[in-house]
């Protein structure tokens, strides 16, 4: 898995899915990128109500605690808080390469849509987009409304990609770690990052040539 000089910023929302942001966060790193993690408040409160996960307050406990984790390189990754304006995702001078939102609460997508910029990941989200670099949403909500459609499609007009944590099964999971691989394996090929989580299809073991 291979990422070279990419910079890619994560940001953790308030929908359920934390395991799939988590398992982002390790493949990134394991790829090389530099990464920049974001997160909110409502994602502390679901990472600890799905996995018991308590993230720090702190931008530097979080970034010293998953660098660890993870294995990151020093400088590889960086945390940063949601009303740190001076922190990098705030400027197009600056924009990285690929900003993707994992999970993706329709809070937060319905304030991209509309172009706000009230706290850090929102206005990452909006220097991502008015630069021209790749935005990549992954909502995990059912059903959705008439007004997330509504503001999804108006995202995908303006270039985002909108990815929803659905998993496939022609690779045959076999846990729910199998299931939360193959999206994740679906956003870094949207990123441009190589994986080897899932097989492609046609290719040996990947449940297509069964």
């Amino acid at each position: 898995m291979t990422g070279g000089t990419r910079t890619v910023a994560l940001a953790w929302t308030g929908a359920s899915g934390m395991r799939y942001g988590l398992r982002l966060l390790e493949c990134l790193i394991r790829s090389d990128a530099t990464v920049w993690l974001l997160y909110s408040q409502v994602a502390q409160i679901v990472a600890h109500q799905e996995l018991d996960l308590k993230l720090p307050v702190q931008p530097r406990q979080a970034q010293r605690h998953f660098a660890e984790l993870y294995g990151a390189r020093p400088g590889q990754l960086r945390v940063f808080g949601r009303d740190d304006w001076y922190a990098p995702p705030a400027s197009g001078s600056s924009a990285p390469d690929a900003l993707v939102v994992c999970p993706c609460s329709m809070g937060t997508l319905a304030a991209i849509a509309g172009g706000l910029s009230d706290n850090l990941i929102e206005r990452a989200a909006d220097v991502v987009l008015k630069e021209r670099r790749t935005l990549v949403l992954v909502p995990r909500e059912t059903p959705f409304s008439t007004l997330h459609l509504e503001n999804m499609l108006r995202l995908s007009r303006n270039g985002a990609v909108i990815l929803p944590a659905n998993p496939g099964f022609y690779h045959r999971p076999e846990s729910i770690e199998g299931l939360v691989d193959f999206v994740v394996a679906r956003i870094l090929d949207q990123i441009g990052i190589e994986q080897d989580l899932v097989g492609r299809w046609g290719e040996p073991g990947s449940g297509s040539d069964a």
